[in-house]
């Protein structure tokens, strides 16, 4: 969930920069906020007018199965790599999907920083993958 506020902040930049709303993709996909991070997400853009729709999912959404006890998911950019290399790149080359929407995320996490009682910071790298 920490790394919404950066998927948001990327989207949302996005969608100002390119001129692309939600409905002109086939897929957003963030990966990994877990169901709760992609509800959050949801509620966000909404608050900004932006309506994610059916053409919304997580990474870690689709790896993990929501009786497994992975709380908020996993890694994101395991989850991010794993989701499109073998999955939606896949069905990109189908023909399925041909504008996709890619959102890495991360949380950059360290001993240090959680001991100093610090802020986590953290990251969403958008792009865009047309067929």
């Amino acid at each position: 969930m920490t790394s919404t506020p950066a998927a948001l902040d990327t989207l949302t930049t996005m969608f100002c920069e390119t001129g692309f709303g939600p409905d002109d993709f086939d897929l957003i996909l963030t990966g990994d906020l877990g169901k709760l991070g992609s509800d959050i997400l949801r509620d966000l853009c909404r608050e900004q007018g932006y309506s994610l729709g059916q053409n919304y999912t997580d990474c870690g959404c689709l790896i993990y199965d929501s009786g497994q006890k992975v709380y908020q998911g996993g890694s994101g950019c395991g989850c991010s790599a794993s989701v499109f290399n073998a999955y939606i790149l896949k069905k990109m080359e189908e023909g399925y999907y041909k504008r996709v929407a890619f959102l890495a995320t991360g949380a950059l996490m360290s001993p240090q920083s959680c001991y100093q009682g610090e802020t986590i910071p953290c990251v969403s790298h958008g792009v865009v993958i047309e067929r």
